[in-house]
């Protein structure tokens, strides 16, 4: 590192050393040479990626609509679409991690072709990305853009503070795609545990990356919990008490409380290790009066609570996505309700089984054990419901239902494993194993990422005015499910086998089966990755054929289908009065779904929230910020602070913070919509994946049952 000299004023401690393939020019053994290849080949996909990107919107000249219909935007569902945009951008890097990890493991018993230091780096940022810029952004979009449609709101109540949340988790991705290309990233893992990430055993950046990319994430998901909150408790529509909200909006509701309790425990761990590695502190250290377990708790008291944020809002799609497509009402729907708000209180009372195996009592491990058990029976409860709600039903089974039947068959696995893990006795032999890798991927990806899939093929019709088409569609979830199978079932008997976790290399033969089957595993689900790519495109390019401009592609029963598709900006020309569980249904059945008695008595002016540059602008000062504290670019420090003080009081003198949607705009559009209503013929769940499908379908109760 250049620690003085004359650049150290300019770049810090930045020096040629942090180029990916500076090891490989300096010392150029076969480790370094293979490492560094790897490290700039990733390298240069970023920067020809960025620079690709950068070319198209400049060739097509969109940089004044991105700049005014997008990144400034405020609009709820505009914000929601740019989260999941950057959530699978950031899956696809974690995906090449994961698969990189996995043939690292399938060769191990040779030693393979990672370092030590790449493997830790790898499974650092898989962890870090899955986590906090992929599942994190995923969920919050889906709500963002789903949760304000479905009370029957025309956007969140602040639209500014949830675009700054969006800027802050982007700044975070940023950090995280810098490293790629000016290394290294953390080898702690993404807990980043200390001793081992303190100065005095990670002097180097990387742990410094972790720190303030994780802190940027956690800030602007609790700014986001607040929102969502208030939106869900202040902002619902005439009648909408909270027994008749949809069940996703139950779980967007609880997820916010989690994120807002949730997160400060980890802004000030990461805040206490900063702290420790910039001004020696010694809070965790293990001299001086340090305590990594002080660590460990205040981590774990957001991590536990974390998986539930991470998993709620995919249980809420599975709710939705049972009953829409079983053609009938969510059976249990109270139980469903009180077993979330139970899940949400239990999740903060487990986070010490998370370090059974660290010193404490027989006594506190019981009841920490005792409490993770409990937490099974409303997860039960709901597994019970949803089978339920198919029983009778006209199920279908479209892509979502294919992802919600796979998440019920492998999340059962997992959620019995888990029981098996909090038994302390039996999480002490296994917890540093590859089994507890096992059970926690089969929560994650089958709970959490197929939901969100789930979700995203479920209302992706409603954002873009057209389906995703269904053959691509299911190529994808068969691979996505067979290739979880493969990748993560035989890491249960590695870990029985006594297979460490975090592990490059090893000398056992009898893991060697199991590792080449994990790696096919892991390829089945970059394929499916690819069939979802491919899936997009084939949808974009065939989208006239796949358009349903009056909104109701699934014959669905809550409010946002009651709007065209894609939404106007303003969602509801006439505010809902709700009246029952399902209205949308309801009015359906009853024929009053469209027609002069959802529109307003009198035309009126709609007030909108204007756009905002706070949170482009506060986005780009942060990663100022956080990668002059990364290197120590002090100069970069103080521009990026001044710059974002200055965002934050200018936003106080801002006056024109609202715009006014004429009455005759709004009238326009929704006569038109109208217009495309009376022209469009209904149809039935025969036709509903053919290109008659339009968005008007006939209500279940309308086509009889058998």
């Amino acid at each position: 590192m250049t620690e003085s000299g004359f650049w150290h004023p300019v770049l810090g401690r930045l020096g040629g050393d942090a180029l990916p393939f500076w090891r490989m020019l300096t010392n150029p053994t076969r480790e370094n040479i293979i490492n560094d290849t790897i490290g700039s080949f990733a390298a240069l996909l970023v920067v020809l990626g960025g620079l690709a990107v950068i070319w198209v919107v400049t060739r097509r000249g969109w940089w004044r609509v991105l700049w005014s219909e997008w990144l400034t935007s405020v609009d709820h569902k505009k914000i929601g679409i740019m989260y999941i945009v950057l959530a699978f951008v950031m899956l696809a890097r974690a995906l090449v991690e994961a698969l990189l990890m996995r043939s690292q493991q399938a060769v191990g018993l040779s030693g393979g072709f990672l370092s030590p230091e790449h493997f830790g780096q790898f499974f650092s940022t898989h962890g870090t990305i899955m986590i906090f810029f992929m599942a994190m952004p995923f969920l919050t979009g889906l709500i963002n853009y789903v949760m304000p449609l479905q009370i029957g709101a025309r956007d969140v109540s602040f639209p500014v503070m949830n675009s700054v949340s969006l800027g802050l988790t982007i700044a975070g991705a940023v950090l995280v795609m810098i490293s790629l290309v000016l290394q290294p990233f953390s080898t702690g893992g993404w807990s980043g545990y200390p001793p081992f990430t303190e100065r005095s055993f990670s002097p180097g950046a990387g742990p410094d990356y972790w720190i303030w990319a994780v802190t940027l994430s956690s800030l602007g998901t609790m700014m986001t919990g607040i929102n969502f909150a208030v939106t869900i408790y202040k902002e619902r529509c005439e009648g909408m008490h909270l027994f008749r909200m949809p069940l996703f909006t139950w779980t967007a509701l609880c997820t916010s409380i989690l994120m807002i309790f949730a997160m400060p425990p980890l802004t000030v761990a990461t805040a206490l290790l900063a702290l420790d590695r910039y001004l020696g502190f010694h809070l965790f250290t293990t001299t001086m009066g340090g305590n990594m377990m002080n660590y460990a708790n205040l981590f774990w008291l957001f991590g536990h609570p974390e998986v539930y944020i991470l998993i709620l809002p995919a249980f809420g799609v599975y709710s939705e996505v049972f009953s829409t497509f079983s053609g009938k009402r969510l059976y249990g729907y109270t139980s469903l309700v009180i077993a979330t708000m139970a899940i949400s209180v239990l999740s903060f009372t487990v986070w010490v089984h998370h370090f059974f195996t660290m010193g404490q009592d027989a006594a506190l491990n019981a009841a920490f054990g005792i409490a993770t058990m409990l937490i099974g029976i409303p997860t039960g409860v709901k597994i019970y419901d949803w089978m339920l709600t198919m029983v009778r039903g006209r199920v279908r089974i479209t892509v979502p239902m294919v992802y919600a039947i796979g998440f019920v068959l492998l999340f059962v696995v997992g959620g019995t494993t888990g029981i098996v893990l909090a038994n302390p006795s039996v999480d002490y032999q296994v917890h540093n194993t590859l089994f507890l890798v096992a059970h926690f991927h089969n929560m994650l990806i089958p709970g959490t990422l197929f939901g969100m899939l789930a979700g995203y093929t479920f209302w992706f019709p409603k954002a873009f005015g057209f389906r995703l088409a269904d053959r691509w569609g299911y190529v994808a979830a068969l691979c996505w499910s067979l290739g979880f199978m493969l990748a993560f079932f035989p890491l249960y008997g590695l870990g029985l086998l006594g297979m460490p976790r975090r592990m490059l290399d090893f000398a056992e033969p009898a893991y060697l089966p199991y590792t080449l089957v994990a790696l096919l595993g892991a390829c089945l689900i970059v394929l499916g990755f690819v069939a979802l790519c491919v899936q997009l495109w084939q949808s974009v390019r065939d989208r006239a054929a796949l358009a349903v401009p009056v909104g109701d592609p699934w014959d669905g029963r809550s409010l946002e289908w009651s709007t065209s598709a894609p939404p106007p900006e303003w969602n509801f020309a006439r505010l809902p009065v709700v009246d029952d569980l399902d209205p949308f249904a309801a009015r359906k059945e009853a024929g009053t779904a469209y027609g002069p008695q959802t529109a307003p008595r009198r035309w009126h002016d709609i007030e909108m929230p204007a756009n905002s540059t706070l949170g482009p602008v506060l986005s780009v000062a942060s990663v100022v910020l956080a990668f002059g504290l990364v290197w120590y670019i002090w100069w970069m420090v103080t521009a990026g602070l001044l710059v974002v003080l200055g965002a934050v009081i200018a936003r106080g003198f801002a006056r024109d913070t609202v715009k006014l949607i004429p009455a005759e705009e709004v009238r326009a559009e929704y006569e038109a919509w109208q217009a495309r209503i009376a022209a469009t013929p209904r149809i039935d769940r025969g036709q509903e994946r053919t290109p008659a499908n339009r968005g008007h379908a006939i209500p279940a109760a309308q086509e009889g049952h058998p």
